[in-house]
């Protein structure tokens, strides 16, 4: 009797200590989870997961505190007098768990091209919006009675545990609903924003220390890019009175010359034969996406610089259409686009498995030439190590100064004759100072309009012109006449009015933070346009004002000397578009290699 008592007294203390243990952790685990968890919603953490865990119900107080919606706008400026409609998106958004704005590489973020379903092809032969707290610059204030409820929330399979929210209504404390407004990135000034002369500096450094990947073996076409660099570099006369070239629109003349010459000597490319129509081979050739129609064409129909075999070529072209690629294989209103960049990294995979070429540069030695917005986000990551030539040059999407190639974006009118209407009135005809018309896309461009509508007779500022031939002429006829024709930022940085301006013969006003204007590793835009920051867009008259005459009459004759290098031909020209973004490719890769890479292997 006296041992079962003793074994039951004995089992009773250690019954307490167990549960006296199993307390304390418990109690451990809730302070801890207390400290770590948003909220401090640590009872959460103790409940079982499963899949109904995947709808979860709460509300989320955001006292005092602001709202900011960053989103990605890929349609650019879809504005010429041709009636082109605005974008529609749909919204979703956002949150993360730490209460921060955390950038997540998706396919949802961007606005869908209104013109998607009536395209007009001329050819030969939504979004996702983050939502974050206390981030600066535009913001929308939310009211401090109201929760923003979380009705339908699934889980993002993303390592900063980011939610995908149902819901954009916030409830307040009286149980009444209130849309959230929401601002798309195209809708607010950037967070940063890159001066020119900081591009410069740019430029200069990343031409001193290349972080080009190194080829896994070198080649014969390495050590001839080397050979031309080095003669490149040893160009020393300086061209004043050049009779091909106006020597002021040039960074350095000399070394331009010098490289376009070799490259003309030297410069063999492989096109590859991979790829279906419509996507590929098959250009667009009218239009606001003419450029990498044009582009296509001309290369692929070119016998100078194309080889048949790929061992001889110091460049590979992949003769894709980003406009194509979007009308052929993009689901409307679907906001998603991942099938269109899953599209390119297949096409990628499939020629770096046919080619041994892909893989011993990593695609360092490859290019593309892509005219729509949305080319940045589908070349992301797989073409990452790629030479793009990109009409939307934005410094903070991702555009590679020294690298990567600012396209120019050109409006095409007619495909048969794409320099119908060139010209314009000479310098001392030019009675309008500055003129602009188009559509209200953006952020920036109401802003220009709210200061400058309808405020001097000489200052043509409007909004969009009615549709029409007339309306079209009217247009022309405004930039023919006018001394600067104005180039604000659409929905994106890129505009089809640079060309435009430098067509009609009237100096370009560029004003759109952090765009690197086209062929910038070699000419020099100052010579020819004027750049203004978009926060002295209130000074704009001033600023055009103060230009002395002769400084004017000056940039106008460098606009008529630059205007060469800015057409297409049917039959490619020395020194034009075509050229021109051929050189610029070549220059970059030039500039990207190193005595080192002459070495087999890998240091």
């Amino acid at each position: 009797m006296n041992y079962s008592f003793k074994i039951q007294t004995l089992l009773q203390i250690e019954k307490r200590k167990w549960l006296f243990l199993v307390c304390l952790v418990t109690l451990t685990h809730l302070f801890c989870q207390s400290l770590i968890l948003p909220y401090k919603s640590a009872l959460l953490s103790l409940l079982p997961y499963s899949k109904d865990s995947e709808i979860v119900k709460d509300n989320v107080n955001l006292n005092n505190e602001s709202v900011t919606v960053n989103s990605y706008n890929e349609d650019g400026d879809v504005d010429d007098q041709d009636g082109l409609t605005e974008k529609h998106n749909e919204e979703k958004i956002i949150f993360s768990l730490d209460g921060n704005t955390n950038s997540i590489d998706n396919d949802f973020d961007f606005v869908e091209d209104g013109t998607l379903g009536n395209i007009n092809v001329d050819t030969e032969g939504g979004s996702l919006i983050q939502l974050g707290v206390g981030e600066s610059n535009v913001s929308t204030s939310v009211d401090t009675n109201l929760n923003v409820s979380f009705d339908k929330i699934k889980e993002v399979n993303d390592p900063k545990d980011h939610l995908l929210l149902g819901s954009n209504f916030a409830t307040s404390r009286n149980g009444s609903s209130k849309p959230i407004k929401k601002k798309m990135r195209c809708e607010m000034p950037p967070k940063t924003v890159l001066p020119l002369i900081e591009m410069q500096k740019l430029l200069v450094r990343h031409r001193a220390r290349s972080r080009a990947m190194r080829p896994r073996w070198s080649s014969e076409c390495d050590k001839e890019i080397m050979m031309a660099k080095l003669k490149i570099e040893e160009t020393t006369p300086i061209w004043k009175n050049d009779r091909d070239l106006y020597a002021p629109l040039f960074r350095n003349i000399s070394i331009f010359k010098r490289s376009y010459e070799l490259m003309e000597q030297i410069l063999k490319i492989y096109v590859y034969k991979e790829g279906e129509k419509p996507i590929f081979h098959q250009p667009i050739l009218k239009g606001l996406y003419a450029s990498e129609g044009w582009f296509m064409k001309l290369m692929e129909g070119n016998k100078h610089f194309v080889v048949k075999d790929p061992r001889k070529a110091h460049l590979f072209y992949m003769p894709f259409s980003s406009r194509m690629l979007e009308y052929t294989i993009y689901v409307r209103n679907s906001h998603n686009r991942t099938n269109l960049r899953q599209y390119l990294k297949d096409y990628s995979e499939k020629i770096a498995a046919k080619y041994r070429f892909w893989n011993r540069t990593g695609g360092a030695d490859h290019f593309l030439v892509a005219c729509h917005d949305w080319a940045p986000y589908e070349t992301r990551h797989h073409m990452e190590h790629c030479i793009k030539a990109l009409c939307n040059a934005d410094v903070t999407m991702g555009f590679k100064i020294g690298r990567d190639v600012s396209f120019p974006e050109t409006y095409v009118r007619s495909a048969r004759n794409p320099l119908r209407d060139l010209g314009g009135k000479p310098p001392l005809q030019r009675h309008i100072l500055a003129f602009y018309a188009g559509n209200m896309h953006g952020y920036f461009r109401p802003i220009l309009l709210k200061y400058w509508k309808d405020t001097y007779p000489d200052m043509k500022i409007l909004g969009p012109m009615p549709p029409g031939v007339t309306s079209k002429m009217n247009y022309i006829q405004h930039m023919k006449s006018s001394k600067y024709c104005i180039c604000p930022k659409g929905y994106e940085v890129n505009s089809p009015r640079i060309v435009e301006s430098i067509f009609y013969e009237c100096v370009p006003v560029i004003i759109s933070d952090n765009f690197v204007p086209p062929f910038f590793e070699v000419l020099n835009w100052d010579e020819f346009s004027v750049i203004i920051a978009e926060k002295d867009v209130q000074n704009l008259r001033s600023i055009l004002v103060s230009i002395p005459e002769e400084k004017y009459v000056k940039m106008q004759l460098g606009v008529r000397k630059v205007q060469r290098h800015f057409l297409w031909h049917a039959k490619p020209e020395r020194f034009d578009l075509f050229h021109m973004t051929l050189h610029s490719i070549w220059y970059n890769r030039v500039f990207q290699m190193k005595l080192r890479y002459l070495r087999a292997g890998i240091e």
